[in-house]
């Protein structure tokens, strides 16, 4: 039978608007899917694949293998709010003002708190996260991107300063709590605002990732973007009995004792030795595991980019100091690189090289420009005002590739819980001085010959001190950083 002309002509039409569909389709689901792993007081050497020996990290530790593992990346702060400010803007917590861990203590309020009698009277910061700032959920938010937050948030001091006003579509148990301060803490019922109960028992790690593989489970077929940030491995130091005897039993098998050295405000741990903590980091590493299952399940690993990282180093020196980051110096608090220098793992498969350790400085605020040119949001993106991060694209795609940042910078005007005082840094190929605003000191150090930050060349290397210290200082008043200020006593 024939077929008339105008039937064979529509027939061509719907055929080509049946592929101009499917093409469309197709490149909709070639946006790459975004998970963001945060872990909260992760030191640098709490990992297997950084070269811990006694904590267990087969999952992290095959994340590393899949991709490129940074020796040298860093938070933009000692604590953690003002880290976790820092990626989802861009910027430097000096310019958001967001410069302390959300519910310290502020200038009006010292003389009731225990830094009443200190020489300096802390800076004062911002408790909220700004909602005019436009975060990197809400870039994502904007190109079509499913977004979900599991897990702790910490930006922002009121309800209308959470995860689902900043970006997220789903919130799960992100609040104002820094830790997992209600109910039973680390196990259910957790009485949190933004998160059911579960079975009695319930640990809270393996739940943050169950909720966050049932999400990706939901939105296979939609580009997403899955923010998992672990209440793990921050104090209250909890884990199940099981894993606690089975590093009590390792620790004994391994003849290690608690051993510390004193020099610091807090003695500092040098050894790994605490059987909770090591059961807290087993089962965070589970809980990746169940994350990375779901990506394998869904057959979505050749399109996801995951990312690994923690707000700031490890907790060594305060708070049980269950955790030792040597040989870095001190940790959590602290502006030396025990406090800053955290584990960092890019693995993107078939995209990114695997099995690659790359040593260039990169920092927390990089993430913003990095997943918006990964994901191809530029021209789309509506911008975040002047960002201070890299894309770290070059270094991703090209071992010997480069960023064209000159320096990195840090500005902690607080006394840290963890024994710190307040101070600033900045870091130059390698060189790194630490200026002290209680006595107006400076520390300098070479972290290439030094990386322990325990020879101070400040009266040998005078010239390059000189350099490093009026580049900081104009680096201050150019973001218009708040300033600690003397405790004039009555």
């Amino acid at each position: 039978m024939m077929i008339s002309r105008k039937i064979y002509s529509f027939l061509i039409l719907a055929s080509i608007l049946l592929c101009i569909n499917s093409i469309g389709f197709a490149q909709q689901q070639e946006k790459p899917n975004v998970i963001f792993i945060i872990v909260d007081d992760y030191g640098w050497m709490d990992v297997g694949a950084y070269g811990s020996e006694f904590y267990e990290t087969p999952n992290i530790d095959k994340l590393a293998k899949s991709g490129i593992k940074f020796s040298n990346a860093y938070t933009a702060s000692p604590v953690c709010s003002p880290t976790r400010a820092s990626i989802m803007t861009g910027k430097y917590p000096s310019k958001t003002y967001n410069t302390d861990w959300f519910g310290a203590p502020q200038p009006w309020n010292y003389q009731n708190h225990w830094t009443k009698n200190k020489p300096l009277i802390p800076a004062e910061y911002s408790p909220n996260m700004a909602l005019e700032e436009y975060t990197l959920a809400e870039a994502f938010q904007d190109a079509g991107y499913k977004t979900f937050f599991a897990g702790k948030w910490h930006l922002g001091e009121t309800a209308e300063h959470w995860p689902e006003h900043q970006g997220f579509d789903i919130n799960i148990g992100g609040t104002n709590r820094g830790g997992p301060y209600g109910g039973n803490r680390y196990f259910s019922p957790y009485d949190n605002p933004r998160m059911e109960n579960g079975p009695e028992g319930e640990y809270l790690p393996l739940r943050l990732a169950q909720e966050t593989a049932s999400f990706i489970d939901s939105h296979k077929n939609d580009p997403f973007l899955a923010y998992l940030s672990f209440y793990s491995v921050h104090t209250p130091l909890m884990t199940t009995e099981e894993l606690e005897l089975k590093y009590l039993r390792k620790r004994a098998k391994l003849n290690l004792t608690d051993e510390f050295e004193p020099e610091y405000a807090n003695k500092n741990r040098t050894t790994q030795a605490h059987a909770v903590y090591a059961g807290m980091v087993e089962a965070m590493d589970t809980a990746v595991g169940l994350v990375l299952e779901s990506l394998e399940r869904n057959n979505l690993l050749e399109n996801t980019i995951i990312v690994f990282f923690s707000d700031n180093g490890g907790l060594s020196t305060a708070e049980g100091s269950p955790t030792s980051n040597l040989p870095l110096r001190a940790g959590k608090g602290w502006l030396y690189e025990g406090g800053i220098r955290v584990p960092l793992i890019f693995s993107w498969k078939g995209q990114i090289p695997e099995g690659i350790e790359n040593n260039s400085p990169v920092i927390s605020m990089d993430f913003y420009p990095t997943l918006i040119e990964l994901a191809g949001l530029n021209d789309s993106f509506k911008g975040n005002g002047e960002i201070d991060g890299f894309s770290l694209s070059p270094l991703l795609q090209n071992q010997s590739g480069a960023i064209a940042r000159d320096a990195l910078y840090w500005h902690y005007p607080h006394y840290g819980n963890q024994g710190g005082n307040p101070g600033s840094v900045i870091q130059e190929d390698g060189w790194k001085l630490i200026y002290f605003y209680e006595d107006n000191r400076s520390e300098l150090y070479n972290l290439k010959t030094d990386i322990g930050e325990r020879n101070n060349l400040i009266l040998v290397e005078t010239e390059k001190a000189d350099y490093l210290k009026a580049k900081l200082m104009n680096w201050l008043r150019n973001t218009k950083a708040a300033l600690p200020k003397p405790n004039i006593k009555s």
